[in-house]
């Protein structure tokens, strides 16, 4: 009766998110005679405004938009007026649940409408960084460099574990909070030392949980951000970490927590670690004191989500904006001078719109910087601190973590989603993202926040949830370990030492053989992304005008066995000849994947 797809460019064009000042074309077809059809848009908390259609040809109706009135989001639906012997009758037609495709919807309170993001100009990231495969390291758990296995600098009322091969655990008060902080002693010098393991597992990319000066194993409590902490070495350590990678054509992320700092910090200083006139909980004159707000000097404080040891920066302050992001004598300037390649933000909702730009802005007088953000969930339509989020619009992040990507793996791994759904979910954030920040995304399995992909599907689907991380759009990131079978929980138990006496060859291989595809396929970097499935199947189709790459996931317990007319396709438009003579019959044996390359 009526019909409008948002992933078919018979009815839309270009498909997903718009440049501003470009046009996009929409049609909608009806079966019924005599009908008017508006295009009704409304901007993000706006106006809504309406256009009406033209029939171009016998009950297909078009319209086109110019989007000339800045960035941000749009949502758009349909309104039908339907003559009948009662008078006019209005309906409308919004987004299904799932996929391109609409339905008709009787009330317009009810519309679910179709979302348009609206961005200001293409980002694409640094070459280096969308040919990468990324390797996150926490530090303390990688590898101690020293030559005789000695602990650099061990801190103040912590505890060193007696083996490497020890389990983490947290010694904790009886009101939670960590009595000692526990230590394996990896350091800088050992991350260098692996530099030959990383290139032969065929990573290119380090990104580092943070490294500058802290009292916690993890270092997001920074006591200092100009300075290494003196467990993982010193700056010495870092340039030559730095310039070996280089020399390897590797490149090198860190993490910047800018949200908020330590309590025993140079910046709060409530121990008084550096000196009883340091700091804003020691003086009111200090000049760190108008960076933090207190409700009760100097003993109650905002803090990052109430904890207590990680006071909250006002990130609004302008002593604070230019002290890491200025353009001289900044926390930014004096380690992108070493020749840092870019930045990852810690929990960048935390972080004002603002202060985004301010870090890019910094970022950009630097050659091929990155800057990625951490956000957990379709950062598109983000809203944090009741504010829509803008970061992914242009001259602000190049793209986030991709968790959105890690959860649906994990579900459709484990029977929580079906093929169908993940093929239409992950055509959504598709269509959601501007392009360059779709394909900009690090997308991860596991991180130091998650717990291990091991643990959350088992040894029987890793050869599939590897494969997917890999054939997605994106650039894939390693988390340490994950290539040598580790697993655990939530924090601690999911960051062990790294096991170098016992890397399970098979896990291993499995991680070097994605990693080799990725290298070699231009298609897997760059292609263009559609999916389809059959049954309960996966297929990615990665494509461009010289061919294609197709990878099917079967998470089942049994083989299976398909012919072409079995599969279903997000946009079948794209469909070449060949591809389809290559997918006339495919064969996938339980809990694998097949992955093939089709040449035009």
């Amino acid at each position: 009766m009526y019909y409008f797809n948002s992933w078919n460019s018979e009815y839309k064009q270009p498909f997903g998110a718009i440049k501003a000042g470009q046009v996009m074309k929409i049609n909608f077809s009806s079966t019924k005679e005599n009908i008017a059809v508006k295009f009704i848009i409304r901007r993000d908390f706006g106006q809504r405004h309406e256009f009406e259609m033209q029939e171009i040809e016998t009950g297909l109706y078009s319209s086109s938009v110019q989007f000339d009135v800045g960035h941000g989001l749009y949502f758009y639906y349909f309104e039908i007026t339907e003559p009948t012997d009662w008078g006019d009758v209005k309906q409308y037609y919004g987004r299904s649940e799932n996929n391109g495709e609409g339905v008709l919807y009787i009330s317009e309170q009810d519309v679910k409408p179709y979302q348009v993001t609206v961005y200001d100009f293409d980002d694409k990231a640094p070459d280096w960084y969308r040919d990468a495969v990324f390797y996150q390291i926490f530090p303390d758990r990688f590898n101690n460099g020293n030559p005789d296995g000695k602990i650099n600098a061990p801190k103040a009322n912590s505890f060193l574990y007696g083996s490497l091969k020890d389990d983490p655990f947290y010694v904790k008060e009886e009101n939670g909070a960590i009595a000692r902080w526990d230590f394996f002693g990896g350091n800088l010098k050992g991350i260098t030392a692996k530099i030959p393991y990383l290139k032969t597992l065929g990573v290119s990319a380090i990104y580092l949980n943070p490294i500058f000066s802290a009292t916690s194993n993890h270092r997001y409590d920074t006591n200092d951000y100009l300075e290494i902490d003196e467990m993982l070495g010193d700056e010495v350590d870092f340039k030559e970490l730095l310039d070996e990678l280089h020399a390897n054509q590797m490149h090198l992320v860190l993490d910047g927590v800018f949200s908020h700092v330590g309590k025993n910090s140079r910046y709060f200083n409530i121990s008084k670690q550096y000196g009883e006139n340091e700091g804003a909980t020691q003086s009111i004159q200090s000049p760190y004191f108008d960076w933090f707000k207190f409700t009760d000097y100097p003993q109650d404080y905002k803090s990052w989500w109430g904890i207590k040891d990680l006071p909250e920066v006002d990130k609004d302050n302008e002593s604070f904006r230019q002290f890491i992001y200025g353009k001289t004598n900044s926390v930014l300037q004096k380690w992108n001078d070493f020749g840092l390649d870019g930045w990852r933000l810690d929990v960048a909702d935390e972080l004002p719109d603002s202060f985004i730009r301010g870090i890019r802005e910094n970022l950009n007088q630097y050659q091929d910087t990155v800057l990625i953000g951490e956000v957990w969930e379709d950062a598109s339509n983000k809203i944090s601190y009741g504010k829509r989020r803008d970061y992914i619009l242009g001259d602000s992040l190049h793209g986030c973590m991709n968790y959105p990507f890690r959860d649906m793996i994990i579900r459709y791994l484990t029977g929580g989603m079906s093929a169908y759904d993940i093929a239409h979910q992950l055509m959504i954030l598709s269509e959601n993202y501007p392009t360059d920040i779709f394909y900009n995304n690090l997308n991860n399995l596991g991180t130091h926040d998650t717990e291990r992909i091991l643990t959350m599907i088992g040894q029987e689907n890793n050869a599939n949830a590897v494969g997917l991380m890999f054939s997605l759009p994106g650039v894939p990131c390693i988390y340490y370990g994950d290539e040598a079978g580790l697993t655990g929980g939530k924090d601690p138990s999911n960051r062990k030492y790294f096991p170098w006496d016992n890397i399970p060859e098979d896990t291993y291989q499995l991680y070097q053989k994605w990693t080799k595809l990725r290298n070699q396929e231009n298609l897997l970097r760059a292609g263009s992304f559609t999916s389809f499935y059959a049954d309960n199947c996966l297929g990615i189709l990665r494509y461009d005008a010289g061919g294609a790459f197709v990878s099917m996931f079967n998470p089942s317990n049994e083989q299976v066995n398909f012919h072409f007319e079995d599969l279903h396709f997000s946009q079948k438009e794209v469909l070449s000849e060949e591809i389809k003579a290559m997918l006339q019959e495919i064969k996938i044996e339980a809990k694998s994947n097949v992955s093939f390359k089709v040449e035009k």
